[in-house]
């Protein structure tokens, strides 16, 4: 496995998450994203007074990944970021750092031309102060705690976010900082402000990520409260069949001998012979001559008996011999899929080689090293794999950086993003993340049926980011309380 994997598949990752955090001109601070953005992914900010729709990225504005900015539409009217500036003061400090009324009238008034492009119903500008204000304090307190712990963004990273935001609004960079400048936004302060949401990303992986466990009791308590939520009609089964028929009319001596041959059919199944077999020799149904398979299919189109009889089985388990009007049945699950699980995905086979930052290779050496080896790769006087087994400092390296198939999320935001972007057989720019600097080959890519086991791994993500969001919140809390925040005169 390699550093490219989240918790609930390696110790080395985390889950693939994306930033909520823009304005409709810029921002990395205080606003949200369209609808169709969010359906990708993205999310408004949640535990805020204002509506989803006014939030910014997260409580305190922390960024979930590579940023997910909307830029301001050509010829806007470039007024959200650029207010007149008036006799600057002081209206609050946080620890020994202090928060200015511009500061506040700034996030303000891009706040406000947010929610008015939105429509519908406004909050008051005091509970929209207030909003700015709370945001401010809690991401000065992040910024100092990252500086305080040594975390840094290399100018790298922030150029290839600076990428990612263009790439996400289909324009290139230097038409994405020609609308930025329309709405009073410079090059410098919108690298500044990407470097500030990296720096509290990096600080809550660090800090946030390692308390969120979540346990197979959690995954099973999820999938029941699904099932006793969920219309029956959404399930589908596969079973495995098996049917000895009682013919109408028999004497209780026959029936007594039909149910015996039933049984020794689930005896055989349930000592490890192969269903499918057993279903050839013994089944008088008509998929018996193929292994009584009956296909994956919605669960209101089995009979309720079937249904009754295998809703406690897990999969794998065998049932029966459970009578009905036409004889004795032996029933298998082969497979279920749960309500709010995918049943299919599209995996992808990736390699990688992964160079770490440190004092003697900084992100941007790494960088220049892989651009090599990507150059060496492509005129064919360099093998991918054998440079990953030489110079790789993940786990991956011994089998050449190959990562085999994996599915959506199993690698950090930037890496992903990447591998998305490319087609079999192609390698990607040297790629940062947290883990050090990456260049990546896709392999293949298909469309596979999960696993339950799969399956099982994608709702212990869904568990988890719930209780990464909560466990974020109560650590907002924390550093909330520890910080001394003393408030001045109000912003005007």
């Amino acid at each position: 496995m390699g550093t490219a994997f989240p918790p609930s598949h390696s110790e080395h990752a985390m889950k693939q998450r994306a930033i909520t955090f823009g304005l409709a001109c810029l921002t990395a601070l205080a606003g949200t994203v369209p609808p169709a953005v969010q359906a990708q992914g993205l999310r408004p900010s949640s535990g805020t007074g204002l509506s989803a729709g006014s939030a910014g990225s997260g409580a305190g504005g922390f960024p979930r990944s590579t940023p997910a900015v909307t830029l301001p539409a050509p010829g806007g009217s470039g007024n959200a970021g650029a207010l007149p500036r008036q006799a600057d003061y002081i209206v609050a400090v946080v620890n020994s750092e202090p928060i200015t009324n511009n500061e506040v009238r700034t996030r303000q008034a891009r706040m406000e031309a947010q929610l008015a492009a939105q429509g519908g119903e406004r909050p008051s500008q005091a509970r929209i102060a207030k909003e700015v204000m709370d945001r401010l304090v809690l991401e000065k307190i992040q910024l100092q705690l990252a500086a305080e712990g040594g975390i840094k963004v290399d100018d790298l990273a922030v150029t290839q976010a600076a990428q990612s935001v263009a790439r996400q609004n289909n324009v290139s960079t230097d038409e994405m900082y020609r609308r930025l400048a329309q709405d009073g936004i410079s090059r410098d302060r919108f690298m500044q402000e990407l470097r500030s949401q990296l720096l509290m990303q990096r600080l809550r992986e660090r800090e946030v990520e390692s308390r969120v466990k979540v346990s197979d009791l959690e995954i099973d308590q999820y999938l029941r409260d699904q099932q006793g939520s969920a219309d029956p009609s959404k399930f589908e089964i596969n079973l495995g069949h098996i049917l000895v028929v009682v013919p109408e009319g028999s004497t209780p001596e026959v029936a007594e001998q039909r149910r015996a041959r039933a049984q020794a059919a689930a005896d055989r199944v349930r000592a490890g012979e192969d269903f499918a077999k057993v279903a050839r020799d013994v089944s008088e149904a008509p998929e018996g001559a193929t292994g009584g398979e009956l296909g994956l299919r919605p669960a209101d189109r089995y009979p309720e008996l079937f249904l009754n009889a295998t809703a406690r089985t897990a999969v794998g388990g065998v049932v029966g011999p459970v009578r009905s009007p036409a004889g004795f049945h032996v029933l298998k699950v082969i497979e279920k899929t749960r309500p709010g699980v995918a049943a299919t995905a599209i995996q992808t086979h990736a390699r990688h080689i992964l160079l770490r930052a440190s004092p003697q290779l900084s992100e941007a050496a790494a960088a220049e090293r892989l651009a090599d080896y990507r150059s060496r790769i492509q005129a064919g006087t360099a093998d991918f794999a054998t440079l990953a087994r030489e110079h790789s400092q993940d786990g991956s390296a011994k089998e050449g950086g190959d990562l085999g198939w994996a599915g959506p999320g199993r690698y950090v935001p930037e890496f992903e993003e990447a591998l998305n972007n490319l087609k079999p057989g192609e390698i990607s720019q040297p790629v940062v993340s947290r883990f050090g600097v990456h260049l990546i080959q896709l392999l293949d890519r298909r469309e596979a049926k999960l696993t339950q086991r799969e399956q099982r791994d994608a709702v212990r993500d869904v568990v988890r980011e719930k209780k990464l969001d909560e466990a974020y919140a109560n650590w907002l809390q924390e550093i909330r309380g520890r910080a001394y925040v003393e408030f001045r005169d109000p912003p005007q």
